[in-house]
């Protein structure tokens, strides 16, 4: 606030002062990830090209940036990012700074794409398919005598930091590497 008496000397201080620690915007390099060939493609992203491409025709209307910003994020970047994430099974930072991107970009990326794709989780995936539950009953209980069991799930070690304390033990893994054990049922 500017003293009545005196004209403008905050203001021009705090004009100093803002131009002294003033950044300049850089912005960083987010090359088309369709541009690559498919083996770069699939060791990043785990899609081909026109497995990448069906993706964003599919769920474009759901992931396009409504925005009027300059360097907003194009369907095809925000899927290969949340492909990226789901592949590497990494942290946001790591799949940010691999991608050029901040880490609340990755989150918000990961959350769009899965939201999108999520709409679709009965048209891709069904269960217990095609056949008739009596059938499958009779198939599970002729490979291991279970009476009525339509299904099976897999599961899948996540690894995890070494977690300290009395229990550390009970994290270790066949392999000898920390882990969760992680299932996951979706409805």
């Amino acid at each position: 606030m500017a003293c009545p008496f005196i004209e403008e000397v905050v203001d021009e201080g705090a004009i100093v002062l803002r131009r002294a620690f003033q950044r300049e915007r850089t912005f960083r390099d987010r090359s088309d990830p369709l541009a690559f060939n498919d083996s770069y493609l699939y060791e990043r992203y785990r899609f081909s090209r026109d497995g990448i491409a069906y993706i964003c025709r599919l769920r474009s209307p759901y992931i396009a940036n409504n925005t009027r910003r300059n360097r907003a994020l194009t369907v095809p970047q925000t899927v290969c990012i949340a492909l990226r994430f789901f592949a590497s099974g990494t942290f946001l930072y790591t799949v940010g700074d691999a991608e050029n991107i901040s880490k609340a970009s990755v989150c918000r990326s990961v959350r769009t794409v899965y939201l999108s794709l999520k709409r679709l989780l009965n048209v891709f995936i069904t269960f217990p398919g095609h056949k008739a539950i009596r059938t499958i009953k009779h198939a599970f209980y002729g490979i291991a005598g279970f009476p009525n069991v339509i299904g099976a799930l897999d599961c899948t070690h996540v690894r995890i930091k070494c977690p300290s304390g009395p229990h550390e033990a009970d994290f270790v893994n066949k392999k000898s590497v920390h882990s969760i054990n992680v299932q996951v049922r979706s409805h």
